[in-house]
């Protein structure tokens, strides 16, 4: 059954070669996803899964659904297709859409073969927007009894472990001001720069394998203007929910301290 299914794959590798390059030349971010999931979706169609549109209520989510021969477990195919802002698909979602939706379709072709069902699921939203999140709260994964997906590599892995994760919106208002007579401001910025050093300062008592990552989305307009409004964004990641959640409270922390020193 295994090489039966592999010739299959091989039979509609240039289909699939080509919905990876239609994703890969049209990148979309997180919730905007539309021509790449109207990518994935075309494909199944044309052979014969039905669509279900608007899973957990996002527009660019689905299911699509092949079922086999009698009752029996139902698979799900993860298909992930959003891409990074300015440097598209560096994270090879568009090789995981393929990849899912190569198997699934492959497998179709002996359903009346095998019972169960086999569903492939449009999963927007993977770059810190959470739609396999949205999907489980809105019940989405209720009715499937595995999920499956692949990710690239540079290496062939079975399964290389994860990391709990929690993405981090930070923004400070401050009161614009010269900055010949700063003390008549409150410099946002600042609230930035002093969460930055404080969570440098207490990296030694983080949980061991904690991995604390931001960027400073906006600082200001001009360097003699104190900035009234300043914006950070953060990725934690631990090797456990509880370890994250420690990680997440000292954040919590730091921001209510520099809130209160700078004002901001």
């Amino acid at each position: 059954m295994i090489d039966k299914i592999f010739d299959k794959v091989d039979e509609i590798k240039e289909e699939l070669f080509q919905l990876s390059k239609n994703i890969h030349e049209n990148p979309e971010l997180s919730f905007e996803e539309y021509k790449s999931s109207g990518f994935v979706k075309d494909l199944l169609r044309e052979h014969n899964f039905e669509i279900e549109e608007n899973s957990g209520g996002m527009e660019t989510a689905f299911k699509a659904r092949f079922k086999g021969k009698a009752d029996g477990p139902r698979i799900a195919f993860l298909a992930e297709y959003d891409a990074l802002p300015e440097i598209g698909h560096a994270c090879g979602h568009n090789l995981i859409a393929m990849v899912s939706a190569g198997a699934a379709i492959a497998l179709s072709k002996f359903m009346d073969e095998i019972p169960g069902e086999i569903i492939v699921m449009g999963t927007p939203a993977e770059e810190g927007g959470g739609g396999k999140v949205i999907l489980i709260e809105a019940g989405e994964f209720d009715d499937i009894d595995y999920s499956l997906m692949t990710h690239p590599s540079t290496e062939n892995l079975i399964n290389r472990g994860g990391l709990a994760i929690s993405s981090i919106g930070l923004k400070f208002y401050g009161v614009s001001a010269h900055s010949a007579a700063p003390e008549f401001g409150i410099n946002a910025l600042q609230g930035v720069i002093q969460t930055f050093n404080n969570i440098d300062s207490m990296r030694g008592i983080f949980p061991t394998g904690t991995n604390v990552n931001g960027i400073i989305i906006k600082g200001g307009i001009a360097s003699n203007i104190i900035p009234d409004y300043a914006e950070s964004h953060f990725t934690i990641r631990a090797r456990t929910l509880g370890d994250l959640k420690i990680v997440v409270n000292h954040f919590k922390n730091i921001v209510e301290s520099v809130e209160k020193l700078t004002g901001a």
